[in-house]
């Protein structure tokens, strides 16, 4: 009996596939659920979704790494957003993989190097699934296959709640990063997986192999939960009630 008392119970997860959203209706997903969690009346999610084009400004960002104007960029139909998240520059857009996880770090993962190093691992084992070595590099963010950047992280944390999280590229048009200085680093580039394999890639198994190792890694059981846009704060209540013991 003393054994099963000790045993550590996972966290259950949910996680949602949002479809493809406008960065605005993401933000304000993740800000009323993380609301939620605070509160403890949502449990621990992982967002999947994919954005409409749009140029992401982080609390560091430099404008000098926006190429180009605002104006001139929305023209060329992209959108531009100013965000709570840290980093500096990025994009997002139809084929990369954006995971947002909303999970409470208490009591025992209160680290903010620690999480941001576990959101590497899982895009690194991911890449590992598709015979991609990738790795860190040393003072920089991210996930890395040699020069190049394939998965960016961007987070923010409040009362120890996470929101924002990375981006992984799967298909992505890696042109639209030639309009910025990704995250504001000189001199390397950004690849995708599907650049790397030379072959198309389902982004549903990509999705589903990101949601296995967010759940080894965090040490969390995985529940898929239905819940295109704004489906999903008006479940949140109900998946709290599910899971309760």
């Amino acid at each position: 009996m003393k054994e099963l008392q000790d045993a550590i119970v996972p966290r259950p997860l949910v996680v949602r596939r949002l479809g493809r959203v406008s960065y605005a209706r993401g933000l304000e997903i993740q800000e009323s659920l993380v609301a939620e969690r605070q509160a403890g009346r949502a449990l621990d999610h992982l967002l999947l979704l994919e954005h409409d084009p749009v140029f992401t400004l982080g609390r560091n960002a430099r404008q000098e790494n926006v190429l180009f104007p605002a104006e001139a960029l929305r023209e060329r139909g992209f959108d531009v957003f100013e965000t709570g998240r840290g980093g500096d520059v990025t994009y997002h857009g139809p084929g990369q993989v954006v995971g947002y996880p909303v999970i409470d770090l208490s009591p025992d993962r209160r680290d903010v190097h620690r999480y941001v190093r576990d959101l590497e691992e899982v895009m690194i084992r991911t890449c590992a699934d598709y015979g991609v070595e990738a790795g860190r590099v040393e003072g920089l963010t991210g996930t890395w296959v040699g020069r190049d950047k394939i998965g960016a992280i961007g987070v923010r944390i409040a009362r120890w709640v996470t929101s924002h999280g990375f981006a992984f590229n799967v298909a992505t048009d890696l042109s639209a990063f030639d309009l910025i200085v990704p995250c504001g680093i000189r001199g390397r580039g950004v690849t995708s997986l599907e650049r790397l394999l030379g072959r198309p890639v389902p982004i549903d198994e990509v999705m589903d192999r990101l949601t296995r190792h967010f759940a080894a890694v965090f040490g969390m059981t995985a529940t898929e939960a239905g819940g295109q846009g704004g489906q999903v704060l008006n479940r949140a209540h109900a998946d709290r009630a599910r899971f309760k013991t």
